[in-house]
């Protein structure tokens, strides 16, 4: 289900942004074992808001755009981690054309690329999460929250490793997306994005303010520093 437009735009900054999508998901609030996690490193601001609004748990579901090595900001995939498991999902459409036109290389560059994806992964989940035991997702309600929608294929990714851990509903949510065809999140029971507008070409577009977080913020909003 897809929400409609509550709130003039674009967003100040990502925390007004999570505060907007966490009304949004206000049906949630007051699920037993409610779990947001955030996909790091711009979502995790947002879903800090999110689960402050739902007075429920925070954690983060770690996953790695995998881009085109000729334009990084095209995304041919992404790689997720979850509970020690990876997953990756591909856009058929970006590598099928990416193979077509360049047979003799495409398939070694994407391998390399995906490669350091896959250990930069490794290296945030351990940076995330340090010593931490694994999500408890089982048998739970879990939102899944990115600060925006391109592609589809970073939260894809994260739905995919968080429906190998059996959660109860998976709910995709983002507060905003670059137009319908992000919306194909894979295996969630519920997408809740309150402003939809296909002609922005990034999801900065819909941010007054949208810096790079850095991962001492993903750490301190995780209470780790």
């Amino acid at each position: 289900m897809n929400e409609r437009p509550v709130h003039p735009f674009p967003y100040s900054d990502r925390s007004e942004a999570g505060r907007v999508l966490g009304a949004a998901l206000r049906k949630y609030r007051g699920t037993p074992g409610l779990l947001v996690l955030g996909l790091p490193r711009g979502g995790v601001p947002v879903a800090a808001e999110v689960a402050t609004a739902l007075d429920a748990a925070l954690d983060v579901v770690v996953v790695r755009k995998v881009g085109h090595p000729r334009q990084a900001e095209l995304a041919a995939g992404a790689v997720a981690e979850a509970a020690g498991e990876s997953v990756a999902v591909w856009n058929d459409d970006v590598v099928r054309h990416w193979l077509d036109t360049e047979p003799a290389s495409a398939q070694a560059e994407l391998d390399a690329v995906a490669a350091a994806e896959r250990a930069e992964l490794l290296r945030r989940s351990e940076n995330y999460r340090p010593r931490l035991p694994p999500q408890q997702v089982y048998g739970r309600t879990v939102l899944v929250v990115d600060d925006g929608l391109a592609t589809g294929a970073t939260m894809r990714a994260a739905l995919a490793a968080v429906r190998g851990l059996d959660p109860a509903w998976l709910v995709a949510a983002a507060p905003m997306s670059c137009g319908p065809a992000s919306l194909a999140a894979g295996p969630a029971d519920d997408v809740v994005v309150p402003w939809d507008n296909s002609r922005l070409a990034s999801v900065g577009q819909a941010y007054r303010v949208f810096g790079q977080t850095s991962d001492a913020e993903v750490r301190k909003t995780l209470g780790l520093n």
